[in-house]
C-alpha cells in the first residue's frame, strides 16, 4: 500500500476523451490526455510537457509526473517565491468538505473520525456525529457548518463540514477562505449534481487545490468511469487551471470505512484518502513574524463565554489576555482583548494560551464581533478583504400574530421581540437580508430561498416565539430598463413511467428542458431544467403527487433572466371557517364534500381561518362549528358519520400552500393558514 500512495495517480481512471480511448491507466497517458481534451475545447493552455511539436522526451514526462502531485508543487514553487515574506506550516492542512445535499459528506466525516481514534472503543456514537443540531438530524440535512480535527502521522488536519442544500449556499461561501483545499464528493451513480457545480466554482475561484472522492462506490448501479468524466468536463466548464484539472481521484464508501485509488481494489480502511490529502492539499501559507491577522468567518454563542469568533489564523501570533484591534472593510477601527483561546482538536474545542499562524481557532471575549471583521494587531493591525456572497433570490414578510389566540402559545409576541430576533440572525447569517417593512410591525426578510427562510422560521417558534409569514415572493431585477427575474437549474430524478406528467407539469411552470439521460440500471432517468424561481414555489408537492413520492428534485440558482410570463401555480381555492367556535362532525361532514379538509373535529378555529382546499377555483366560506340541533322527536336509528382522515400540512407545505391574500400564523404548538384581514378590507 505505501509503495501505491507513494506513486502519482492524480486522475485514477482519466476522462474518457476520443471515443476510441479506454481508461488510461498510467499517469503518462492522463497528462497528454488532459491537454488533448482541452484543446478541443479550443481553450489555450502552456502544457508543460508539450513542445510546439507536441508530446517531447516521454521518459522526462513521466519522470515528472511520477512525484508528487502537481497542486502540492504549485503551492510549493509558489511559496519558494515569497519564501523572504511568508512560510508555511507542515504541520497543519486545513480542507472543507463540499458536495451536493446527500452524497455522503458527514457520513464520511463520522468515518474519519472513528478511524483516527477521535473517540473511544467502548463509546457510544451516533450516526452523523456532526449534524448536532436538531433541525439537522430531523431533516437528514447538513445546515450549519461546522469545526473538527484529527491527527495522522503527526500532522494536524482541520475539517470542515458544509451543508449540500443550495439554499445554505452562504455557509459555504464564507468557509472557504478557512481552507487551502476542498474534498469534492460525488456520488458513484448521481455524478456531479447542482450544487455540486455551484461548490466546485465558488472553490475553483478561491484557487483552491481539490481531491474528487467518488463516494458510495459500493453501489450495485456504480458508475466511476462516467462520474470522472462528467467531473472532469465540468472542471473544464468552469475555467479551471491545467493544475486544478489534474486532480486526484479517491474511490471510498464512507458508510463502511473504506477508500481506494480504484474502485476495485479498495483498502481496509481510510488510509488513502489520509494520505491524498497529506499529499495533494497545500501546506497554509503562513506571515510567522508579521503582524496579527485573522479573518472571522464563523460565530457561535455560549451562555457561560459568550460570542465566539471562528476563523483561521493569517499571520502573526494570537495569546490569550492581549489586546487586539478588531478592524472593519471601512478602516473604521475598535480595541478589545482577548478573554479565552480554543482549538479544535478531535471533536472538541481545547483552551491554548496561544495560537500559531496556519491553524484554526475560536476567539472569545468580544461579544461585538461580527463575520467578516479582522482581529488584528493592536499597533499595525490592518483590515483582510471581507467576505462576499451572493445576493438572495426570495422575501417573505414576516408580521406580529393579529389572529383571536394571539398570546395563547407564544412567549415572545410583539413586534420589538420579533425585530431583535430578525436582526440578530443577520450577525450569523451573511446570505440572509432584513428590511423594515410598510408597517412598523412588519419585517421583509429575503433569503436563498424557501428552505432557507423555514429552517429560520421553524428555529425561532422553536424558540417561543409567535408571528405571521406571507407567500414567499421572488426579488426581481430591472437593467436597462428589462425586467429580469432569477432562474434555477432543476433536477428531476424519477422513474421513466412517470416522465409524462412530471414534463407536462414543469412546462406549464415554464421550464425548458436542456439534457435528458438514464441513470445507473435501476429503471431511472435525470432530467434537468432551467426553470423560472418563481415556478418552483409549490412545485416540490405537486411533482410527489404525480410520481407517487417517487421523484427527488434538486434546485441551485442559475441566474437573471427576461421574466417568462405569468404562471399559475395553484388551481383550487380554499375553504375558510365561517365563525369562531370548536368543530364538530356533524359540520364536517357535509364540509368534507367541498374539498379535503386540514382540521378534525374538536378543534378551535376563528373566523378567517383556512380549514381545507377547495375542490374548484375560489374560496369558499363554511360554517364548521354547526351543532346538530336537538329535537323531541326520536329517530329510529342515530345516523353514522364517517369523517375523511384530514390531511396534515408541515410548515414547508403550508408556506408552498398560500397565495397572495393568505398568512401562515406559526406559534411554537400550531401551525394554522389565514386569509390576509388586511387584504379582506381592502376588497
Amino acid at each position: 500500500m505505501e509503495m501505491a500512495i507513494g506513486i502519482r495517480t492524480s486522475l485514477g481512471p482519466s476522462p474518457r476523451l476520443p471515443a476510441s480511448a479506454n481508461t488510461y491507466r498510467n499517469p503518462r497517458e492522463a497528462t497528454t490526455s488532459v491537454c488533448f481534451f482541452k484543446e478541443i475545447l479550443g481553450r489555450r493552455l502552456s502544457c508543460p510537457f508539450l513542445n510546439s511539436r507536441g508530446c517531447s522526451n516521454p521518459n522526462a514526462r513521466l519522470r515528472r509526473t511520477a512525484i508528487r502531485c502537481s497542486t502540492t508543487s504549485t503551492a510549493k514553487e509558489a511559496a519558494s517565491v515569497s519564501k523572504k515574506t511568508s512560510m508555511t506550516r507542515r504541520d497543519v492542512r486545513n480542507i472543507a468538505i463540499v458536495a451536493h445535499v446527500d452524497h455522503g459528506k458527514t457520513t464520511l466525516v463520522d468515518a474519519m473520525l472513528k478511524q483516527a481514534k477521535v473517540f473511544r472503543d467502548n463509546q457510544t456514537v451516533q450516526e452523523r456525529i456532526m449534524d448536532s443540531n436538531d433541525l439537522e438530524r430531523e431533516r437528514g440535512i447538513t445546515i450549519l457548518s461546522k469545526n473538527t480535527s484529527i491527527s495522522y502521522k503527526g500532522t494536524k488536519i482541520n475539517i470542515i463540514d458544509t451543508p449540500g442544500h443550495s439554499d445554505f449556499g452562504g455557509e459555504v461561501e464564507r468557509v472557504l477562505n478557512m481552507v487551502e483545499g476542498v474534498l469534492l464528493v460525488v456520488d458513484s451513480v448521481e455524478g456531479p449534481m447542482p450544487q455540486t457545480r455551484f461548490v466546485l466554482k465558488k472553490a475553483l475561484e478561491f484557487g483552491h487545490a481539490v481531491v474528487v472522492v467518488v463516494n458510495k462506490i459500493d453501489r450495485p448501479s456504480a458508475r466511476p468511469d462516467f462520474v470522472i468524466n462528467s467531473t472532469f468536463e465540468l472542471f473544464i466548464e468552469l475555467n479551471a487551471t491545467d493544475e486544478q484539472c489534474d486532480f486526484q481521484v479517491i474511490y471510498a464508501s464512507g458508510i463502511k470505512g473504506k477508500a481506494g485509488l480504484s474502485p476495485d481494489n479498495l483498502a481496509d480502511d481510510l488510509g488513502p484518502l489520509f494520505e491524498a490529502i497529506l499529499r495533494c492539499i497545500p501546506e497554509p501559507s503562513i506571515n510567522k513574524d508579521g503582524p496579527t491577522q485573522m479573518l472571522v468567518s464563523n460565530t457561535e454563542y455560549d451562555e457561560h463565554k459568550g460570542k465566539i469568533a471562528i476563523g483561521r489564523l493569517h499571520a502573526g501570533v494570537l495569546q490569550k489576555g492581549t489586546e487586539v484591534k478588531v478592524c472593519t472593510s471601512d478602516d473604521t477601527c475598535r480595541f478589545a482583548k482577548i478573554s479565552e483561546l480554543f482549538v479544535y482538536e478531535n471533536f472538541s474545542r481545547v483552551p491554548v494560551e496561544q495560537v500559531q499562524a496556519g491553524d484554526i481557532c475560536a476567539v472569545c471575549g468580544i461579544n461585538d464581533i461580527m463575520i467578516g471583521e479582522t482581529i488584528a494587531d493592536k499597533s499595525s493591525g490592518k483590515a483582510l478583504p471581507t467576505i462576499r456572497v451572493e445576493e438572495p433570490t426570495v422575501r417573505m414578510s414576516f408580521s406580529i400574530n393579529t389572529s383571536p389566540f394571539v398570546g395563547r402559545e407564544g412567549k415572545y409576541v410583539t413586534s420589538r421581540n420579533l425585530r431583535d430576533r430578525l436582526y440578530r440572525e443577520l450577525e450569523r447569517n451573511l446570505a440572509m437580508k432584513v428590511e423594515d417593512g410598510e408597517t412598523s410591525d412588519t419585517f421583509i426578510v429575503s433569503g436563498r430561498g424557501t428552505l432557507h427562510l423555514t429552517i429560520l422560521i421553524e428555529n425561532m417558534r422553536r424558540e417561543g416565539y409567535e408571528f405571521m409569514v406571507g407567500p414567499p415572493k421572488v426579488i426581481n431585477k430591472y437593467i436597462d430598463d428589462k425586467l429580469l427575474e432569477p432562474f434555477e437549474i432543476a433536477t428531476v430524478e424519477l422513474p421513466e413511467e412517470y416522465m409524462g406528467p412530471v414534463v407536462e407539469l414543469l412546462g406549464k411552470r415554464r421550464g425548458q428542458m436542456f439534457d435528458m439521460q438514464g441513470v445507473g440500471s435501476e429503471g431511472t432517468s435525470l432530467i434537468k431544467y432551467k426553470i423560472p424561481t418563481r415556478g418552483l414555489l409549490g412545485l416540490r408537492n405537486a411533482i410527489l403527487t404525480v410520481s407517487r413520492g417517487t421523484a427527488v428534485l434538486n434546485t441551485v440558482f442559475d441566474g437573471y433572466r427576461p421574466w417568462a410570463g405569468d404562471i399559475s401555480t395553484r388551481d383550487q381555492g380554499s375553504l375558510v371557517a365561517f365563525e369562531d367556535g370548536s368543530t364538530t362532525s356533524y359540520a364536517l361532514f357535509s364540509a368534507q364534500e367541498r374539498g379535503q379538509l386540514f382540521i378534525s373535529p374538536g378543534m378551535e378555529v376563528y373566523k378567517g381561518q383556512i380549514v381545507g382546499s377547495h375542490q374548484r377555483p375560489g374560496d369558499l366560506s363554511l360554517n364548521v362549528c354547526k351543532k346538530k340541533a336537538a329535537t323531541n322527536i326520536r329517530s329510529n336509528k342515530e345516523q353514522t358519520v364517517v369523517l375523511d382522515s384530514p390531511l396534515s400540512y408541515s410548515l414547508d407545505d403550508c408556506i408552498e400552500y398560500i397565495q397572495e391574500d393568505e398568512l401562515v400564523e406559526v406559534t411554537p404548538l400550531s401551525i394554522r393558514m389565514c386569509k390576509n384581514p388586511k387584504l379582506t378590507k381592502k376588497r
